[in-house]
């Protein structure tokens, strides 16, 4: 699995225990990297299964689940779009089925697919296009490292606190009552 995002700019990289996650591993990158990553999967015979988006504290996070006919895993892919700019790149040039996948998260969430050819309403009608039903108050937003499992950790890009607990309060040591969350 490195080998297939070796030379990517990755953030954070992560085996995961497959009967509790149903996955196996989970990247999350910089949309910057999406595509290429795709393109990748793509060529050693990954599909895609779907695309979808989590409203949390620190913005969308945009997941795409990729299997394998052949390999058992299933990998999730995941990039951050910020609330003001939820903007990433459509994969729909490289897997058909983003279509679908990316006009349905537009329509709930309002994530834009740059680069789709047809990001029309898909199952919204058309008056209530920009309604975004899955978007949550900010106050009712979660943490994303509350929603997600952390994983056994394999790389994580020092600057990236996504998946990361919080720091401790000044003055208090890690592992203090204030650190447990």
């Amino acid at each position: 699995m490195d080998a297939l995002f070796q030379g990517l700019s990755l953030d954070y990289l992560a085996a995961c225990d497959y009967a509790k996650t149903g996955k196996t591993w989970q990247v999350f990158l910089p949309a910057s990297s999406l595509v290429k990553a795709a393109e990748r999967l793509r060529v050693a015979d990954w599909h895609l299964e779907d695309v979808l988006a989590l409203d949390c504290a620190e913005g969308f996070v945009v997941t795409y689940h990729f299997a394998h006919f052949d390999k058992p895993g299933r990998v999730a892919i995941r990039v951050l779009a910020p609330h003001d700019a939820p903007n990433v790149p459509s994969i729909s040039h490289v897997f058909d089925g983003a279509l679908w996948h990316e006009r349905e998260t537009r329509d709930f969430h309002g994530v834009i697919f740059e680069g789709h050819p047809n990001l029309i309403p898909l199952l919204l009608d058309p008056d209530m296009a920009d309604c975004f039903p899955l978007r949550k108050e900010p106050k009712s937003r979660a943490k994303t490292r509350e929603m997600l499992e952390v994983g056994e950790v394999v790389y994580c890009r020092p600057s990236f606190t996504l998946m990361t607990p919080d720091a401790p309060a000044e003055g208090q040591e890690s592992g203090g009552p204030a650190a447990t969350a």
